[in-house]
């Protein structure tokens, strides 16, 4: 596998992001950033013909826009997706909480038709302090919901204010493992070695699995990182050149 090939993509993919969010006028930056790498290995190795992706946490769309373009659909770059399958976008998604259930419900939907192909659903720390969340969660374990895969980008950090200041999540994994889901935890979020060996470990066949992605908010430029400001700023004056900067854009 290139890894070097995915870096780059990576790369470029941060670049493409920050210069679309100077021409829209608006930038949910940090919560791109902390999942590029996240998005690169889904679309690049994992994703099949039959699978089902859902960005829950759509305030952060604009790398998924970007990707889905590339790969030939004509997505619009918006920060809150409405569904057109057509184009890559599966289902509605901005409001927090709803992706999972959603995703909960198309996993089961395929389990009775049986449908192959999985359901992947990236969803932030923050929606783990909805109950939707774990409503969701305990369906999924009693249906057995094996095609099931959630994503959590754990970057610690929520609108304006850490989760630690705002509704701890500690013990995250052995919460989730006490829904009788499989739970992995990846240490370094951004690393495609780790995120790719946690995406293609096999699980116990009968239940969902959860795999936690620790991360940082704003990965790629260095003074805007786990920095909550930068969960929905929009970008000015000399933050525009520290942020180019960063990134190597001319």
């Amino acid at each position: 596998m290139n890894f070097k090939n995915l870096i780059k993509k990576a790369k470029d993919l941060r670049k493409k992001t920050f210069l679309a969010f100077i021409e829209r006028g608006e930038a949910h930056l940090g919560g791109s950033f902390s999942m590029i790498e996240i998005l690169i290995s889904l679309y690049q190795i994992i994703l099949k013909k039959k699978d089902l992706f859902i960005l829950s946490k759509s305030h952060a769309s604009f790398p998924l826009c970007i990707i889905l373009n590339e790969k030939g659909f004509k997505t619009k770059l918006k920060t809150h997706l409405e569904i057109d399958r057509k184009n890559g976008i599966n289902c509605t998604t901005g409001s927090l909480g709803h992706g999972l259930p959603i995703a909960t419900g198309m996993a089961f939907a395929k389990l009775k038709k049986k449908d192959t192909g999985k359901v992947y659903v990236l969803i932030s720390d923050g929606e783990c302090q909805e109950g939707t969340t774990w409503e969701s969660l305990l369906i999924a374990s009693k249906h057995k919901l094996k095609n099931l895969v959630i994503l959590i980008d754990y970057n610690k950090i929520q609108a304006l204010t850490k989760l630690k200041d705002g509704l701890p999540l500690s013990n995250l994994k052995k919460k989730i493992e006490s829904f009788n889901c499989n739970c992995i935890n990846v240490k370094d979020g951004h690393s495609f070695t780790q995120i790719l060996k946690a995406l293609k470990k096999k699980q116990n066949s009968q239940k969902p699995t959860v795999i936690i992605f620790n991360t940082i908010k704003g990965k790629g430029i260095k003074s805007f990182e786990n920095d909550p400001v930068w969960h929905a700023r929009q970008l000015k004056g000399n933050e525009i050149l520290v942020g180019k900067k960063a990134l190597g854009i001319a």
